[in-house]
């Protein structure tokens, strides 16, 4: 009988799957084709669409890591599989955290038009630059990911509960030298940034509106349909990063109690679903990714209907 806490890692590692798979295709196709038709991709569409590669694969890899976890552990216990699974992920987390970040720094600096010399440099480098930035952050990343390969420590070989006269398993696991000050580079720093980011972005726009509102001159209010958009997009990029910091905490626990074993269930299968849940952020993000991918869905059923 299978426990409740490895049917719903099964369960949130292949719905997680199935569901980013179109999600994420309509993504990376629809940037393409605004691609095709402009020429170019604005900087939040360049964001999103590197955003819907590297959420793919981050998908595909821990859905197939639960899966091989709940049906073969063994095979996750491999020395060489460990490793580069491990690693994968670590890179694909890190990366998708700072690519969170410089949307965050996208909209910060695009909303709150702050007059500090430090964003009036981020907004430059972050207009003219992105696709440079994205490319060093991702090579950042794989520095900081890669010293995994050699830090690597083993556990004493335990024997399986359901059967004693199974062969001991070695579980591995990364020492905290190495996983304290990658993670703080990794997760931490850009989770911070952009909560700063959010912040600073929400206080601008509450003192716009305020201002706006106690304004006698009798000027329309503005529409802030689009400023609001932005800060939903970060906070609710926020929270799906806020599951995989609660789980990372959570697994530290070595003699957890029942509650600690509920919230660890719970926290791992939302970390499962999260990059699948961020393509409907991205989809409520952007209106010409709506457009293009409705336009293209409606001419191939136009198309079918005349056949």
């Amino acid at each position: 009988m299978m426990s409740p806490f490895l049917l719903s890692i099964l369960v949130s590692s292949v719905l997680g799957l199935g569901l980013a798979i179109p999600s994420y295709t309509c993504i990376v196709m629809g940037n393409l084709d605004i691609i095709r038709k402009k020429g170019k991709l604005s900087p939040t569409d360049v964001i999103f669409l590197a955003k819907g590669i590297v959420n793919l694969l981050l998908q595909c890899v821990m859905s197939l890591q639960g899966m091989f976890f709940v049906l073969c552990p063994k095979t996750l216990y491999i020395i060489q599989v460990f490793v580069f699974v491990n690693t994968f992920i670590n890179f694909l987390t890190y990366y998708s955290f700072w690519l969170t970040f410089w949307l965050s720094a996208h909209y910060c600096t695009t909303i709150t038009n702050l007059s500090y010399g430090f964003f009036i440099w981020l907004k430059r480098i972050v207009s003219n630059y992105l696709s440079q930035l994205l490319f060093l952050t991702a090579l950042g990343t794989i520095i900081v990911s890669v010293p995994a390969i050699w830090d690597v420590q083993a556990e004493s070989p335990i024997h399986s509960s359901e059967n004693s006269t199974e062969d001991s398993v070695t579980r591995y696991h990364s020492s905290l030298t190495y996983f304290v000050p990658t993670n703080t580079v990794g997760v931490i720093l850009p989770f911070c940034l952009s909560l700063l980011c959010l912040v600073l972005t929400s206080s601008f726009l509450l003192r716009h509106v305020w201002r706006v509102k106690n304004n006698d001159s009798g000027s329309t209010r503005p529409n802030l349909q689009a400023h609001v958009t932005a800060l939903r997009t970060i906070f609710f990029l926020l929270l799906m990063s806020t599951f995989f910091c609660i789980s990372r905490i959570l697994m530290f626990f070595r003699n957890p109690t029942k509650f600690i074993v509920i919230m660890l269930t719970v926290n791992l299968s939302l970390r499962l679903l999260s990059p699948s849940v961020e393509a409907a952020v991205i989809f409520q993000a952007s209106n010409k990714l709506r457009r293009t991918i409705l336009s293209r869905f409606w001419t191939r059923s136009q198309r079918n209907t005349e056949t």
